[in-house]
């Protein structure tokens, strides 16, 4: 298996710039153990001018067969024989992802303490694969490669026999990319695309897997018009898998789009009414309450417990009297997208500061939430499993334990205003249920009982004579919060009397 990049430069900035982005002296040729046998990389040429490096993946087909810890075992003896005597020692194909990955894992990030401008800056690159499995032909090929900015996509069928070209073409194709792009997007690109192209994997897809190709396609694969293939190939046709992946990318699409908001999607429902002028979406309604709520219980430290895409975590940082912004979700998906929403890699120091991003679950104690001025849970309760909820109730009050906590979550009475939303369905089909105003308040108030809260409720929206506002909002606060604030006013009431007197 055999993969070549090769740039160009100058005197001033040479190409042997190469070595250092991809973390591999021209002058050493190196070797690296993969699971599946050796890595080898090393320098066909090196200077100022020219400088290609190489990497030669040599594939156990033993070792190959052992971790696949049987699979494929049984049945006629030439599909045994089959595990041993194949193209994957030869072919491009999700061994080669891996040691990409592996051998080139700084490259693939992006880093070069060494030199950070060259790796952010386009270079003149020239990739080649020498056999390529291209289930799809070369059609396919250029359909993936020409949308993300190469100049030259040069796709030659290999035919089944040179000897005998009648027979053919095989379903193998050498090809040559040629353009100026970053090394780290091209070799995400290649990372994605060489499996996609053979459509297997070596290895059993997990879910891991979605985050890894999230990582690898940020960037270029929200917007590429093939991505349905990608992701249905790059996860090995997993619906459930492709789905997520899929629900996450077009969130991505959404929050870089300069015409739409992630909030849009919101709540999956048509929100807008027939006036003419066009109403407050609903998530912006939400929002408000929530910093209304918020100021008014002097809260500077604040968690956004199931933060999502960092809508809230984003309105709280332009407000300067919260000091402290913690945004938590399970998904690193949302906290991916929340990042770039937020533009954390480019944020000054002192805002970068005020926030932090956090991935964890609700449903189990965490020492770090604890000592908060309060906690936000906006429209996350009706995501959890009904028997899940004691968990998350001890988690946030019986552990964490802020000064406040605000609760929103779907009115479900006010779902028939909705012409769009068939009766009988949920605002969204993540809702494991959606509470009327009563459950609502039958819930909240058993666990303000429990806990040691004081709990009272805003209405999010217009709220309507007969069936209530869309969204409800119940405001726990703690009880020697309370009285911790009363009898610290009344001090200072008496110190102020005192030195008046």
């Amino acid at each position: 298996m055999f993969l070549t990049i090769g740039t160009t430069g100058t005197q001033e900035r040479p190409a042997t710039d190469l070595g250092f982005l991809l973390h591999k002296h021209p002058d050493k040729a190196q070797t690296f153990s993969t699971s599946h046998g050796s890595a080898h990389v090393f320098y066909p040429e090196a200077s100022a001018e020219r400088c290609t490096a190489a990497l030669l993946l040599e594939v156990d087909p033993v070792a190959l067969v052992r971790r696949g810890k049987g699979k494929g075992r049984g049945g006629a003896p030439d599909a045994a024989l089959a595990q041993y005597v194949n193209d994957r020692p030869y072919a491009a194909s999700s061994l080669l992802s891996v040691a990409l990955a592996a051998v080139f894992k700084s490259a693939l990030g992006g880093a070069c303490r060494a030199m950070p401008e060259r790796a952010e800056s386009p270079l003149p690159l020239r990739i080649e694969v020498p056999a390529l499995p291209a289930r799809g032909g070369v059609e396919l090929v250029h359909k993936l490669f020409a949308p993300l900015g190469w100049e030259r996509v040069d796709v030659t069928a290999v035919p089944l026999d040179e000897q005998f070209p009648a027979w053919g073409d095989s379903r193998y194709v050498r090809l040559v990319l040629e353009g100026e792009l970053r090394l780290a997007d091209a070799l995400r690109q290649l990372y994605v695309l060489l499996p996609v192209l053979d459509d297997a994997k070596h290895y059993w897809v997990a879910p891991d897997e979605v985050d890894k190709l999230l990582r690898a396609g940020e960037g270029w694969l929200a917007d590429h018009p093939e991505r349905p293939l990608i992701t249905r190939r790059y996860l090995s046709h997993r619906w459930g898998l492709t789905r997520q992946a899929d629900q996450a990318l077009e969130l991505v699409r959404l929050a870089e789009s300069d015409d739409l908001d992630v909030d849009s999607v919101d709540n999956a429902v048509d929100e807008s009414t027939d006036t003419e002028e066009k109403p407050v979406p609903l998530a912006e309604h939400r929002r408000t309450a929530i910093l209304d709520a918020l100021r008014a219980a002097g809260a500077s430290r604040v968690l956004d417990l199931g933060c999502g895409q960092g809508q809230l975590v984003q309105a709280l940082l332009k407000d300067v009297r919260f000091t402290e912004i913690v945004g938590v979700d399970v998904s690193m998906r949302a906290l991916t997208i929340a990042s770039r929403r937020l533009k954390l890699d480019r944020m000054g120091e002192r805002q970068a500061d005020r926030v932090t991003l956090r991935q964890g679950s609700l449903t189990y104690t965490d020492k770090r939430l604890a000592g908060y001025d309060a906690a936000v849970l906006s429209e996350v309760v009706e995501h959890l499993d009904l028997p899940r909820l004691p968990a998350l109730e001890y988690a946030v009050f019986g552990a964490a334990r802020p000064g406040t906590v605000l609760v929103t979550t779907p009115n479900v009475e006010y779902n028939v205003r909705w012409e769009t939303l068939p009766a009988g369905h949920a605002r969204h089909g993540d809702h494991r249920f959606e509470w009327t105003r009563a459950e609502f308040r039958d819930w909240a108030g058993q666990v303000a009982e429990r806990h040691g809260y004081t709990v009272r409720y805003v209405p999010v929206g217009p709220d309507d004579p007969e069936v209530g506002p869309p969204t409800q909002m119940a405001v726990f606060t703690r009880a020697d919060t309370t009285t911790t604030t009363t009898t610290t006013t009344t001090t200072e009431k008496k110190k102020k009397e005192a030195e008046a007197a």
